[in-house]
């Protein structure tokens, strides 16, 4: 061979080096995705529910080949790195300190707005964007983070919808007029506790009782004949899922009938039903979603969740899974695993999901439907949106002792 002939043939190597792009071997052998869930502890039984979500959707995003990234020129599987905080806010930080070592391209959160807050804060120092569900304190988008996004509905929207819900769902002469605010003692206990207090009059309520509570507090019959005493026909409140079973028992052996009960959070997971029986009936939450809403994907979610737990999706399940496809869709858009560049990808979400269109705003908050489900003969029914709603609200809930 000339040396001339070589030389070219050397040019034209580079050549195609330099414009073929990066190469398969070049890539990754998987988008690693850090998730901090609490799967034990306090927040377990919703802990278990987000970690079902991610898991069903990376299964069905690798089962289709996995998320194309255009870097690298082909589709890469999710790899989703799944730790337990045990409900413990500082095990959060940890784990999630751990992750940013272990070069993940997002953070996905757990369950419980205090574990969410110490989580954004981690996020944001890392530069790591964070998808975070069920939780609802909208506090923590009020500082500015660029990094914390969550398609979930917050604080102020529900603040407002249960009202506008019991207005469009109730006679005028039939709605709980005297409500009271049982308000956990946390960022988020005091937040929608006000706004429920501040929003009340502005339809036609009155929060006639607002007391505190500390999280874990076994004796609450002080909180409950105060709002006995005081004659309200509503309460509002947020438990933990063991405070919420310790709310419902106290108020029966009180005898403390209300009309309405609003438990958001508490009554999540299927494990109230299991527990209260009867007694956990006619009680309202507001989970971000459930398995009746006609949204693409949740026939198959549905299917999928059947099979390996006996019953359909879960409430919370819908929002953890929109969590990966957002995700998922961002990376695709994005053409890179770069963190900043995913991060802003987030930021410009239009996209269909599960729990249906998902846009944020600019402070990361989710712009997503307000969902209200009602605990009916032990089962969890869809009560608004009306459009998709499987049954209607069951008012007035009867006294205990006549269930």
């Amino acid at each position: 061979m000339s040396r001339g002939i070589a030389i070219g043939i050397a040019v034209l190597l580079v050549w195609v080096a330099l414009t073929a792009g990066p190469s398969a071997a070049q890539a990754p052998l998987s988008i690693k995705v850090g998730a901090v869930v609490p799967l034990t502890g306090r927040y377990g039984s919703g802990g278990a529910q987000v970690k079902a979500g991610y898991e069903f959707a990376v299964e069905d995003i690798n089962r289709a080949g996995g998320v194309m990234v255009k870097e690298f020129n082909r589709k890469l599987p999710l790899a989703l790195i799944l730790q337990d905080d045990e409900s413990d806010a500082t095990k959060t930080v940890a784990r999630l300190e751990s992750l940013a070592s272990n070069q993940v391209v997002a953070y996905l959160g757990g369950f419980g707005s205090d574990l969410h807050a110490a989580a954004s804060s981690v996020a944001e120092k890392n530069k790591i964007s964070y998808l975070g569900v069920a939780f609802a304190l909208h506090k923590v988008h009020e500082q500015g983070f660029k990094y914390l996004f969550s398609p979930f509905v917050k604080s102020p929207d529900l603040a407002r919808e249960i009202y506008v819900f019991l207005n469009a769902s109730l006679p005028a002469a039939q709605r709980p007029r005297r409500v009271a605010v049982f308000k956990e003692k946390t960022d988020w206990g005091d937040e929608i506790g006000g706004l429920w207090a501040t929003r009340a009059t502005e339809f036609g309520y009155q929060a006639a009782v607002q007391e505190e509570y500390g999280v874990g507090a076994r004796d609450l019959s002080d909180i409950i004949l105060r709002a006995k005493a005081a004659n309200v026909d509503g309460v509002l409140a947020v438990p933990t899922p063991p405070d919420g079973i310790n709310l419902v028992r106290q108020m029966r052996l009180l005898a403390f009938n209300a009309k309405f009960y609003l438990f958001i959070r508490a009554a999540d997971a299927p494990g109230w039903g299991q527990n209260l029986g009867k007694d956990g009936d006619y009680v309202v939450l507001a989970p971000g979603w459930h398995n009746a809403m006609k949204y693409p994907g949740v026939k198959e979610l549905n299917e999928k969740h059947q099979r390996q737990f006996g019953r359909p999706a879960d409430v919370i399940v819908g929002p953890a899974y929109a969590s990966i496809q957002i995700l998922a869709d961002a990376i695709t858009r994005a053409g890179t695993l770069d963190r900043a560049k995913v991060r802003d990808a987030i930021a410009a979400t239009q996209l269909m999901t599960v729990v249906g269109p998902v846009k944020f705003r600019p402070d990361g908050t989710g712009v997503v439907p307000v969902v209200f489900v009602q605990w009916q003969r032990g089962k969890q029914e869809l009560v608004w949106p009306k459009e998709f709603a499987t049954a209607p609200l069951q008012y007035p809930a009867p006294a205990w002792d006549q269930r």
